[in-house]
């Protein structure tokens, strides 16, 4: 028999307009934790030591990692002074190659760091002194997008060989590249975008912040990053319709629902992409957990703000990426589109792990995907960093 889906607790009932509150004020630590962002030294110690004494997932999820192209000690950089990247990537002038080289980066630093063999920090110093001596701008449509991506993974890298393994004479250039080619084309934000653009480009301004120690820039992330995932993931404390970006235009009852992709009906853990696809719903999601994680390292409790919505969020969309049971026809017509991807394993440790909150669905979700990868944009290795990680 059939199991029958209940009906959404919330239907539209009238034409609704912008719901904003005020936001709790943001405030940049006094002191910046290094290595401080979206990984920190007592978590990197934990995988260390889980690593050297062949633990599971974490000893399976580094062999993973270290068998990767990113991994590798003979990699080439191909830095450009201008990245081009159209819609989609078309054109795809320097946008996969940046984005995979920063990446590179950092999965070399978490390698120097488990095994401490110089030779992956000087192959990821040789290529952020790749970039940071060439790149001046990124270009066309998915500029904002593409900076966001590469820039959330650079500081990830420079924070380990700046802060722990330390001899890199040009660090000082690379903050400067971060500074002037990287954090204007995003600290702003984007409010009339999918959300997932706007979460990204938090992400990658607020890892910038922690590397160049600018409250400024840090505060304004924090901000923007409030008022975005307040409009991205729905909670019924919401009212009869999700929240909108000020500003963003988007204002009326027919406007949500078309930037809601079609969406009409809303439940707690909805988010502004489910109906246009799971993947990009899960970028979105992943760039939120990565801006708690980092502002946690930093001595700031952004997971104690948005546990309901993260944990809603990432319990809805397992739920149905488990394909235990039918989508229900209220929700995106009765289907959804590709997969979560590697995208839960920061929150699912944030939330269950550390607050204690259960979570089955995701919980068999993270388990049944260890360990995790990469998706070769902006997230990278998080059973090795983040599972059962309780630092």
């Amino acid at each position: 028999m059939r199991r029958r889906s209940l009906l959404p607790a919330i239907t539209l009932l009238a034409a609704t307009l912008t719901v904003t509150t005020p936001a709790p004020s943001s405030a940049a630590p006094a002191v910046f934790t290094h290595p401080g962002v979206l990984v920190g030294t007592s978590q990197l110690d934990f995988v260390r030591d889980k690593v050297t004494t062949n633990q599971q997932p974490w000893r399976a999820a580094f062999d993973q990692m270290i068998a990767h192209p990113f991994a590798s000690l003979s990699r080439v950089p191909k830095p450009r002074a201008v990245v081009e990247c159209g819609s989609y990537s078309n054109p795809n002038h320097g946008c996969t190659d940046e984005r995979e080289d920063a990446l590179a980066a950092y999965t070399l630093s978490l390698a120097w760091y488990i095994t401490r063999d110089n030779r992956y920090a000087t192959k990821a110093i040789e290529i952020m002194d790749a970039w940071s001596a060439t790149i001046r701008d990124h270009t066309n449509s998915n500029a904002p997008l593409q900076t966001a991506w590469a820039g959330s993974s650079w500081p990830r890298a420079a924070e380990i060989i700046k802060h722990v393994h330390r001899n890199w004479p040009n660090s000082g250039r690379f903050a400067t590249m971060l500074r002037d080619v990287y954090l204007p084309e995003i600290v702003n934000g984007r409010k009339n975008t999918n959300g997932n653009w706007e979460l990204s480009m938090m992400e990658a301004s607020l890892g910038i912040a922690v590397f160049l120690e600018d409250r400024a820039a840090y505060d304004q992330a924090v901000s923007i990053f409030r008022t975005r995932i307040a409009a991205y993931v729905y909670l019924t404390a919401d009212g009869p319709l999700p929240r909108t970006v000020p500003g963003s235009g988007i204002d009326t009852r027919d406007e949500i629902i078309s930037h809601w992709h079609g969406q009409s009906t809303f439940v707690d853990g909805l988010s502004q992409e489910t109906c246009r696809d799971f993947t990009h719903t899960g970028y979105g999601l992943a760039a939120a957990a990565h801006v708690a994680e980092t502002a946690r390292l930093q001595g700031q409790d952004l997971w104690g703000e948005v546990r309901e919505r993260l944990r809603h969020a990432y319990g809805l969309h397992s739920r149905y990426q488990l394909g235990a049971e039918p989508v229900p026809s209220w929700l995106c017509g009765g289907s959804y589109k590709q997969a979560l991807g590697p995208t839960t394993e920061v929150a699912f440790t944030a939330l269950s792990t550390r607050l204690g909150i259960p979570m089955t669905n995701t919980q068999r979700l993270t388990e049944r995907q260890r360990p995790a990868g990469t998706d070769k944009l902006f997230i990278a290795w998080e059973t090795l960093t983040h599972a059962s990680n309780p630092r």
